[in-house]
């Protein structure tokens, strides 16, 4: 019997938004992704067209779930509540700097929002989604955002929800959390904050190892682009050339 495939999630935060770029705090609002918010989440979807997903979830907001559209990543995508951003109760639609305008030492992840989620509710809710995805196998896409992304991290090293405000993502970017390699019961961050350039470079890099390990001399049709190859992949588990 072929073993199970080990879990891997792949997190993905929504494309561009008009509060986004203007770093406004976006819960419960329901906004569309901007033009270039799509470009951006299609060239992202493309790097990711030869990885097989076994499912495909999405925070029920518009803009995840067009993003999640907009990827295809094949198979169906599920509605799952607990993707959803923070609530951000009386804070919703204002930035960090009004905020704290009120209040000089706001820490969202430590402090909660008036009216909305207060910390221990958002740490529920990510281990409540831990707890399910981890009855699954294989590669798992998440569509969700970029504070809760942040929870989501600290929740799968086993950290305090406060220590969130360590991983933060940028828009259509994809992380992956995962286990060591030789110890499956450690949970690790293998990708942070990756975009569709980043890939593209890393696949590069790659490709061109590749051709060295072989003895080749690279064809010049093989890889366009070429790169140094002592350019490191970094990522939080470790350093790899």
């Amino acid at each position: 019997m072929t073993a199970a495939a080990p879990l891997r999630l792949y997190f993905i935060r929504h494309g561009e938004t008009e509060w986004s770029m203007s770093g406004r705090h976006t819960g419960r609002t329901d906004i569309a992704l901007t033009p270039r918010g799509e470009d951006n989440v299609r060239e992202l979807g493309k790097t990711l067209q030869g990885t097989s997903f076994d499912h495909v979830f999405s925070s029920p907001r518009l803009r995840a779930r067009r993003t999640s559209e907009l990827a295809d990543l094949g198979p169906a995508v599920q509605l799952e509540a607990d993707l959803a951003e923070w609530d951000y109760g009386d804070y919703e639609g204002r930035v960090t700097a009004d905020i704290r305008l009120r209040d000089s030492d706001w820490n969202l992840y430590r402090d909660g929002c008036p009216d909305g989620e207060a910390p221990a509710q958002v740490l529920a809710r990510a281990d409540r989604l831990f707890a399910r995805l981890r009855g699954l196998d294989g590669n798992v896409a998440l569509f969700t955002h970029g504070q809760f992304s942040g929870v989501l991290a600290a929740r799968w090293l086993r950290l305090a929800v406060v220590q969130g405000e360590h991983f933060p993502v940028g828009t259509a970017s994809i992380s992956i959390l995962s286990y060591a390699l030789h110890h499956p019961d450690v949970p690790v961050i293998e990708q942070w904050n990756g975009t569709a350039d980043a890939n593209a470079r890393r696949a590069t890099v790659r490709a061109e190892d590749e051709w060295i390990l072989l003895g080749a001399r690279r064809p010049a049709h093989a890889v366009s682009g070429r790169r140094p190859l002592h350019i490191l992949e970094a990522s939080v588990t470790g350093v790899r050339r």
